[in-house]
């Protein structure tokens, strides 16, 4: 049984509407704000899959009508 406990993520996005996770304790790139969430990994990322619905960037979706 292992005691690690396990590492913490916050959900970023980008200008684009795009969507990934940061390590906890890193800076977020230029470019990435984080929305308010944070968990471990599986958490972000269910997260993610439930909001991110268009994998197309924002401007491509705009550009489509």
């Amino acid at each position: 049984m292992s005691n690690q406990i396990p590492e913490k993520y916050d959900v970023v996005v980008n200008d684009e509407e795009q969507y990934s996770i940061w390590r906890v304790g890193r800076e977020v790139p230029d470019g990435w704000t984080t929305v308010g969430v944070r968990g471990t990994k599986d958490e972000c990322l269910g997260y993610i899959e439930k909001h991110w619905t268009d994998m197309r960037p924002r401007s491509v979706r705009e550009a489509m009508g």
